[in-house]
């Protein structure tokens, strides 16, 4: 049952939506410069081609490809990866298994690094929590035994059968802690998918911006945070 509002003085914010991965656990960076190193060296023409281009193949691939998958045209993270990645190879004219590339990056996702101030973070919550994450159920789950971490709620990409930004995984999370836009926080790392997915709700965002990144023109969040440490003291003084 959803709660009733509350009006006059500070919004109570009663619930929390919450990213994993680059939120509260390191996002797999290396992993990915190692591939686009390893991409290079097996391009046919090594020299007409450079690492920033890999990169920019394969993640145009990769977002273009998880646009497109929802419903019943959903395709799993794991999947979509291989599949951006092997049209990368292809466009390097590379013979690489991307199966066998990608497998460093499978292995880290279920055993992501703890970023440092995740269980000061969670342990200062007062409010319930749902996990939003555009990864497979299997690999949230795997993760979370690795680092020791334990939710209630958690809806993955996999669950709600399409990837932030859409609505459909806010949407399930709204519905799972019985909560409206306006009574949630957001937190999470993305631009395109956790600022860009809230906002079109109406959300409250807390933009987790570790690197000290611009926010781009048009574009607006709550909250502009290098961390999580001061949003304790944000969601129990409301909005």
């Amino acid at each position: 049952m959803r709660r009733p509002h509350v009006t006059g003085g500070r919004d109570p914010i009663r619930g929390v939506l919450l990213d994993f991965y680059g939120t509260l656990v390191a996002e797999d960076d290396h992993i990915i410069e190692a591939i686009h190193d390893q991409v290079l060296a097996t391009a046919r023409h090594p020299e007409t081609v450079t690492t920033a281009e890999v990169g920019t193949v394969w993640w145009s691939a990769f977002q273009e490809l998880a646009a497109r998958s929802h419903g019943g045209s959903f395709r799993t993270q794991r999947d979509i990866a291989v599949s951006s990645l092997a049209d990368t190879l292809r466009h390097v004219g590379s013979t690489a298994d991307p199966l066998e590339v990608c497998r460093p990056q499978f292995a880290y996702w279920r055993q992501p690094d703890l970023l440092p101030d995740t269980l000061a973070f969670l342990g200062a919550l007062d409010v319930p929590v749902c996990v939003v994450s555009n990864i497979d159920r299997g690999d949230l789950l795997a993760a979370l035994e690795h680092t020791g971490l334990s939710f209630e709620h958690i809806v993955t990409s996999e669950d709600a059968r399409s990837y932030k930004p859409r609505p459909e995984c806010f949407l399930a999370a709204l519905d799972v802690l019985g909560l409206r836009p306006d009574e949630v926080v957001h937190v999470g790392d993305s631009l395109s998918g956790d600022v860009t997915g809230a906002s079109r709700l109406g959300i409250p965002i807390a933009w987790i911006n570790r690197r000290g990144r611009t926010l781009p023109e048009g574009r607006s969040v709550t909250h502009d945070l290098p961390g999580l440490a001061p949003l304790p003291a944000i969601i129990a003084a409301g909005r």
